[in-house]
């Protein structure tokens, strides 16, 4: 047996405003879109670098304020990459914590993204 790697769901409310967030801000690709109908919840795929997310609007996925926690390495250099792109509701920072530098982010659905750059042991 081989585990593979783990894809967090993340709960959205609009599509609008996750692709504001996740696409614009935060530089995520879109790999592709699902809805078994065109009124009916969509159900997403997408990516940047090595971390893959799966957003939903399906009321049975995932529950809002999560978190979800993302190894980074060159988390001054993210931290540019979003300075560059402002966002009006956030001005992230890097924090010094115990295992290492972390930039959390809360989407507009009250998920929160940690992004850290681990202290080697």
């Amino acid at each position: 047996m081989k585990l593979l790697t783990a894809i967090p769901i993340i709960r959205i409310f609009s599509v609008e405003k996750a692709k504001e967030f996740y696409l614009d801000y935060l530089g995520f690709t879109l790999e592709w879109e699902h809805r078994f109908e065109p009124d009916l919840p969509l159900y997403a795929q997408i990516r940047r670098s090595g971390v893959t997310l799966h957003l939903s609007e399906h009321h049975g996925d995932a529950t809002p304020g999560s978190a979800v926690f993302v190894p980074v390495e060159g988390i001054d250099s993210l931290l540019q990459d979003l300075e560059s792109r402002r966002h009006p509701n956030l001005r992230p920072s890097i924090e010094t914590v115990d295992w290492g530098r972390l930039l959390q982010l809360v989407d507009p659905f009250g998920n929160r993204l940690r992004f850290c750059e681990l202290t080697p042991d």
